[in-house]
């Protein structure tokens, strides 16, 4: 098997997995209407791979079989701009609003593999296993999810220092085939439609901490392994009143009660030092990196489509301050896509031999792309005015109450009653309902806490030439040099 259809993903859910919603266990996911609902969007992102016209931008052939771009590793500049590309098909498909998707997970795997000597360096089977789980990915086409951040209990312990040792996952005993770990984790979006969930170790581990940083990948209806889903935010059934419902990415959290993981499944642990320098060691967060900032240009060519529209309609783009603001909203665009011409431009080969984006244009979108969206945010709000809170429910249009009604919520462009509150419903759900707030909330933190971000993006540049320039301001040329 290679690429799989999105009939073959979906047969895939049914597997008696343990996963909780609203206080009760999930039967079957594709029957519950919030999970149901993005599964298929998941779906139809596979169903992606096999349309003629998108197969060989999405796939490539290896061995005489189709294979995902994302899973492959790029050894040069043409093959990490394709993959771009191939990243950019999918977020537009779901307009950035996926950060989960399946390529996402894919790339950080396929840099794990490609940098399969840095886990031989603490055991010689991880490196044999994390290159035998990659090439397993590349022939099943699965959807792989993770969880990697710890219950943020005492911020200001390490793990071995909680009052609760079992809190941050944790290897409880290790077997001749395997080992038994104990805790819980988070952030798992899409955990509940995943087929399998990928755990990994990231920065911040200290002295003692050995038996948390384990690092593996087990199906997500191994015995043992509850997801406990967030509230959901969306009524995928009201789709006028929730356009984007089909794109909630549900996050839970991943508890793992004694859960048993073989150990040509476990890819690295007890090595503190190496535990918190492996995402970046591996490449892992500069292809992660390269796929975030695709999907975020896919996502803010949404918002500022949103913005120009509701100017469009209501008037307004004749006004000068509008003009502004708009032009506020297009310029934040285009710095985010020149960050993905940035970064792939400036890549270069990773001592893993695999052609790697540079990290700093990555970095720094990371940073200050939340910050571009709230103010896309702020000036879809500031446009949509107090229309944005008094659009009739989805229901009135189709009831006997409209024809007397609608001609109070037409636009002046000519715009039809219903087109106009369908733009203002996707304009509130893109920004103030509760998934437009996740979204939000997901873009300030998916990559972890915004000031470490920043300082690590001082702490990792090379300002060399930066002090230079300095240098040479404090010494200019004498005047009596020139004749």
């Amino acid at each position: 098997m290679t690429i799989r259809t999105g009939v073959d993903y979906l047969a895939g859910l049914r597997d008696g997995r343990e996963v909780w919603l609203g206080g009760r266990r999930v039967d079957d996911a594709l029957t519950e209407p919030v999970l149901g609902s993005t599964a298929r969007t998941v779906a139809r992102l596979y169903d992606l791979q096999h349309d003629p016209e998108l197969r060989d931008v999405l796939t490539c052939s290896r061995d005489g079989e189709a294979q995902p771009l994302s899973l492959v590793v790029p050894r040069n500049g043409d093959e990490l701009r394709r993959r771009g590309t191939a990243f950019n098909v999918a977020a537009q498909a779901t307009f950035g609003l996926l950060g989960r998707s399946p390529d996402f997970v894919n790339t950080a795997v396929t840099a794990f593999g490609s940098a399969a000597s840095f886990f031989a360096g603490v055991d010689p089977r991880f490196g044999r296993n994390i290159r035998d789980f990659h090439a397993e990915c590349v022939r099943t086409d699965r959807f792989l999810a993770h969880a990697t951040i710890n219950p943020p209990l005492h911020r200001g312990r390490s793990s071995s220092e909680q009052d609760d040792p079992f809190v941050h996952l944790k290897i409880v005993r290790r077997k001749s085939d395997g080992i038994i770990v104990r805790g819980a984790k988070l952030i798992g979006t899409l955990v509940p439609i995943a087929d399998e969930i990928v755990v990994f170790p990231l920065p911040k581990y200290a002295p003692g901490d050995d038996d948390y940083t384990a690092a593996f990948a087990i199906p997500i209806a191994t015995p043992g392994l509850r997801i406990v889903c967030r509230e959901p935010l969306v009524n995928p059934e009201r789709l006028v009143s929730n356009p984007l419902a089909p794109y909630e990415e549900i996050d839970a959290t991943c508890v793992f009660d004694d859960v048993f993981v073989p150990w040509e499944r476990v890819f690295f642990h007890g090595d503190v030092d190496l535990a918190n320098r492996l995402y970046d060691a591996t490449t892992a967060r500069h292809h992660t990196g390269h796929h975030g900032i695709v999907r975020g240009v896919a996502k803010a060519e949404l918002l500022a489509g949103i913005a120009i529209a509701l100017a469009e309609m209501s008037g307004t783009r004749t006004f000068l301050h509008v003009q502004e603001m708009l032009g506020d909203v297009l310029g934040s665009l285009e710095l985010a896509r020149a960050g993905v011409l940035a970064a792939e431009a400036g890549a270069s080969m990773s001592p893993w031999d695999s052609w790697t984006p540079a990290v700093e244009p990555i970095m720094a979108l990371r940073y200050h792309f939340p910050r571009m969206c709230a103010r896309m945010i702020e000036v879809i709000q500031l446009l949509g005015g107090g229309s944005l809170l008094s659009t009739p429910s989805e229901e009135d249009l189709r009831s006997e109450l409209w024809p007397g009604i609608e001609r109070f919520f037409r636009a002046g462009d000519g715009t039809s009653a219903e087109s106009r509150v369908r733009l203002l419903k996707l304009a509130w759900d893109a920004t103030g309902s509760s998934f437009g707030q996740r979204q939000m909330q997901y873009e300030r933190y998916h990559s972890g806490d915004p000031v470490r971000l920043a300082a690590a993006q001082y702490l990792g540049y090379d300002t060399s030439g930066l002090l230079e320039t300095v240098n040479r301001a404090l010494h200019p040329v004498p005047a009596e040099v020139f004749p």
